[in-house]
């Protein structure tokens, strides 16, 4: 009779490959080449082409012998299998010193001059976060840096699907010379989805440029784009609206403070865009910029806007008012409007009946998020509307700013508030409301 160890061997040893690829597929790179000592049918299983698929690359900048023997390690692997690779996504983080980004521009150039040559199949690729402006890459490394990524891009531009550069903060021509890669062999690109949110150098008044419309006209595909605001144009829409309408199904902007945003776009080139692409949505995010005026300018009626998110963070301004962005510009979306973000200072201003009504009007919203200052009783009536289905929101997060440092009380009454609706919350909502001290 066999003994349990017998078993157990037996159980592994028989184990088909697709349960066996499974097992590999959770295991760390050194793990797996361990595992792969074990038999021959466990070292093929270690070349499952399914295996090396998705890879990430974490480029560290604080100096250890740890971070840096993973990256070697992890460099290694993608070299070794680089021909299966479909996506990849590079992490730079805590870029501290020039030679630091020297180090990280040699490994890149290495890097994409493999895969240039060994694979066929990538079509996924993310570099976020390189912040090519700081003064730690010097001009050199940061030409050849970039230099080198449109090379590789353009080799692999017939089957590239998806580039996200978040975070590059490269000049107008150095953004606009490595999007141009993409369509450097047919003068077209069929790449569908594109983050280029930050992408270029803050201040850059990129609308007015000729030179990215021409290269925004290159792009026939586009299903997805992210972006900031101050590429938004007449232009801009109007070549979204030749190229890609047949496709196009959302826009993600963002709105800095620190960005040029006081151009002037029609709301007839939103309303010919959103009229040539049907399944349209788009997603406003605002960090600061929050004056009724400035927002006037931006929010159109005309465009079909699914999600807004108004982000002041702890900023106190005495002149600012939310008011009359509740009550006159995001009432204009309330058939189209799904979710709805305000992390405001609303320090020296009630919003409790103007947030309500909004919310009650907006026959779509589903996600709400706010965080500002409001009274307790703010969050039940919410919950008594939306069991009577006078809203139908599925997630309630709200963050109650309180001037006051003690809140038991207030946590209380949320309790109360909680008991009165658990039935519905626990049933139906993803819920979580906190007071929060704010000086």
């Amino acid at each position: 009779m066999e003994d349990d160890s017998d078993l157990e061997q037996s159980f592994w040893a028989n184990l088909p490959d697709v349960c066996l690829r499974h097992v590999f597929h959770w295991l760390a790179d050194k793990d797996r080449s361990q595992a792969a000592l074990v038999c021959k049918k466990w070292n093929q299983a270690m070349y499952s082409g399914s295996l090396w698929r998705t890879r990430t690359i974490t480029f560290n900048g604080q100096p250890s012998r740890a971070h840096a023997f993973e990256f070697e390690t992890a460099l290694w692997y993608v070299k070794k299998f680089g021909k299966y690779l479909e996506h990849l996504e590079i992490k730079l983080l805590h870029p501290y010193s020039t030679v630091f980004t020297r180090k990280f521009q040699v490994s890149m150039r290495s890097l994409f001059s493999h895969l240039g040559k060994c694979n066929c199949r990538l079509v996924s690729l993310s570099i976020k976060h390189l912040e090519l402006d700081r003064l730690v890459w010097k001009n050199i490394v940061r030409a050849q840096f970039i230099k080198n990524l449109g090379t590789f891009l353009k080799r692999m531009s017939k089957q590239l699907n998806y580039l996200n550069l978040k975070g590059a903060r490269v000049t107008l021509e150095e953004g606009c010379e490595l999007l141009n890669s993409l369509s450097c062999l047919t003068n077209k690109s069929f790449i569908s989805e594109i983050n280029i949110e930050d992408f270029f150098s803050l201040h850059l008044p990129v609308y007015s440029s000729t030179l990215f419309h021409h290269t925004v006209s290159k792009f026939h595909s586009l299903t997805i784009l992210t972006f900031n605001y101050n590429c938004v144009s007449d232009e801009l829409l109007d070549n979204l609206c030749k190229n890609s309408a047949h496709c196009l199904c959302t826009l993600n902007i963002k709105c800095h403070i620190h960005d040029p945003h006081g151009q002037v776009v029609w709301g007839m080139s939103w309303a010919n865009l959103a009229k040539r692409a049907p399944k349209l949505n788009v997603n406003f995010y605002f960090e600061r910029v929050m004056k009724h005026d400035h927002l006037a300018r931006i929010l159109l009626v005309e465009i079909p806007v699914r999600s807004i998110s108004l982000r002041s963070c702890y900023f106190r301004d005495p002149d600012w008012m939310m008011r009359p962005t509740l009550t006159n510009i995001l009432p204009a979306y309330w058939h189209v409007l799904q979710k709805l973000t305000l992390e405001v200072n609303n320090y020296n201003e009630l919003l409790d009946d103007e947030l309500l009504q909004l919310i009650l009007s907006c026959r779509r919203l589903f996600f709400l998020k706010v965080w500002a200052f409001l009274s307790v009783t703010f969050v039940e009536r919410l919950l008594h509307n939306r069991a009577e289905r006078k809203c139908f929101l599925t997630t309630i997060k709200v963050r109650i700013y309180t001037s006051r440092q003690e809140t038991r009380e207030e946590e209380q009454l949320l309790h109360n508030i909680y008991k009165k609706f658990k039935n519905l919350i626990d049933s139906e909502l993803n819920y979580f409301v906190i007071t929060y001290p704010l000086e």
